[in-house]
């Protein structure tokens, strides 16, 4: 697997398709990008070079832990970077879930570099705002106090991170508990500030700001309500809105897995809504 060295942090990553405008796909959650590179091939196949990467503390990616800024807007910087390291800016970029939060980032960010915003899944409302935390932070929180670095080691996560690159095993165990949970405590504060927000991690102004062609995709369970996608929709200026033949589900998330027998129409969407964009310019 090739790695880039991206601002001081070695990033796991994979090019998809050999020619034709560069796109970047990122996954939801802290997942590795494996979970969208199916769709990934399918988007190649219309022409299309995408990149695909581990964000850094996700998969074969290093584990570097800050709590400057959140988590999402040190992974579109550190795209941002990956990206014009190949010369493949300016970009679409998407992604489901918290790689479509990165993904609004990166165009509040980077607006030159991007080309477009595939968007899909889009987070919010109360039950996400209530969810994601002890997802992301709470859990990892209580292994460390009750268990130091050897705890969080044997979480699932973790336990699936060391899987993917086994040197993270010693990188964690040589992390002092205490500053650990500091890190996790910031992090987990700068990810409740926004987590309210008609849409978790932008405000309206920050949203009402962006100025690429943007096309949101939304999702079907209590994480991802459609109403998110709406707001997203709405407040993002000329937001394109594609709406699925999905049946909202009421439960806490949707495997991206399931949307499979979808992928086609969903790289047929940003085909179309690439090649528009393309001939605008």
């Amino acid at each position: 697997m090739p790695f880039a060295t991206v601002r001081g942090v070695q990033i796991n990553y994979k090019i998809v398709g050999g020619d034709g405008p560069w796109v970047a796909i990122n996954p939801g959650g802290r997942r590795e990008y494996k979970e969208v590179e199916d769709l990934a091939e399918r988007i190649a196949a219309k022409g299309y070079r995408v990149m695909l990467h581990d964000r850094r503390n996700v998969g074969a990616s290093d584990i570097s832990l800050s709590s400057e800024e959140t988590e999402e807007a040190v992974w579109a910087d550190d795209l941002h970077e990956l990206l014009a390291q190949h010369d493949a800016l300016p970009a679409f970029v998407g992604g489901s879930s918290s790689g479509a939060r990165m993904s609004m980032l990166f165009g509040l960010r980077h607006p030159t570099s991007t080309r477009g915003l595939l968007l899909m899944r889009v987070t919010g409302g109360a039950f996400a705002a209530g969810r994601l935390p002890e997802n992301y932070y709470d859990q990892f929180i209580r292994a460390a106090k009750a268990g130091g670095m050897a705890a969080v080691c044997e979480t699932e996560a973790y336990g699936d991170r060391i899987k993917a690159n086994p040197k993270h095993r010693d990188t964690l165990m040589a992390i002092d508990p205490a500053e650990f949970i500091e890190t996790l405590q910031k992090l987990r504060a700068l990810f409740v500030a926004g987590a309210n927000l008609n849409v978790m991690g932008m405000t309206d102004a920050e949203l009402d700001s962006i100025t690429a062609p943007t096309i949101v995709i939304p999702g079907n369970d209590n994480t991802h309500a459609s109403e998110s996608a709406g707001n997203a929709h709405r407040l993002i200026p000329g937001a394109e809105l594609h709406n699925l033949p999905l049946e909202f589900q009421d439960v806490d998330v949707v495997s991206f897995d399931d949307w499979e027998p979808y992928y086609s129409e969903i790289a047929e969407t940003f085909d179309g809504f690439m090649q528009k964009t393309v001939a605008a310019e």
